[in-house]
């Protein structure tokens, strides 16, 4: 069993920058890729970032490519989202999940754990 706890969401302006952390405790945390995903109102929740296991693989959606950056500090059992550049699109719930020895990155239905959520709102 993996527990996940995101925190660092907020409210914050256009073109403004949030870092989310995500707490992993349980089973090796090494062993897992890790993803964040997002589920605005209304909305189905979508892809956004992975990072592999190793941390030599990481993946983004391609309407957060260049402004956020997946990060994980194994020792720390932590992974990252920094989102610089925010808009106010990207508010949502944004949820990390976790997937043993993961290679599907970007399918939601492939993690075996998730975490509770942490609300972003961005204001225009």
């Amino acid at each position: 069993q993996v527990q996940l706890v995101e925190s660092g969401g907020g409210l914050v302006q256009a073109g403004g920058s949030l870092r989310l952390s995500c707490a992993a405790s349980g089973r090796t945390f090494s062993s897992y890729a890790m993803g964040w995903f997002r589920q605005a109102p209304g909305k189905e929740r979508e892809f956004v970032a992975a990072i592999s296991w190793s941390a030599v693989h990481t993946g983004y959606a391609d309407s957060v490519k260049d402004r956020f950056t997946i990060s994980r500090d194994n020792a720390k059992s932590t992974v990252y989202l920094q989102m610089n550049g925010l808009k106010p699109e990207d508010t949502a719930v944004y949820y990390c999940a976790a997937q043993y020895l993961g290679i599907d990155y970007y399918t939601a239905g492939k993690y075996d754990y998730w975490g509770q959520g942490t609300q972003v709102t961005v204001s225009s």
